[in-house]
């Protein structure tokens, strides 16, 4: 995870490591293993929350 900013929001769901690779065990022709990139659902691979918590709380008129 880049140390750019230690006091930055991380994503509660992926803990700042949004997208992953997953090895499926197979492997291409030249020996090379084949690997799906996952990207984290809730941050869509930012590695920070989209919306802050203080939008969710406003209510009333």
């Amino acid at each position: 995870m880049p140390a750019s900013n230690s006091n930055a929001p991380v994503c509660r769901d992926c803990g700042g490591f949004p997208v992953v690779s997953i090895t499926t065990g197979a492997r291409h022709r030249d020996g090379s293993r084949v690997l799906l990139r996952v990207v984290c659902g809730a941050c869509r691979g930012a590695g920070r929350p989209t919306t802050y918590a203080a939008s969710f709380a406003r209510a009333g008129r």
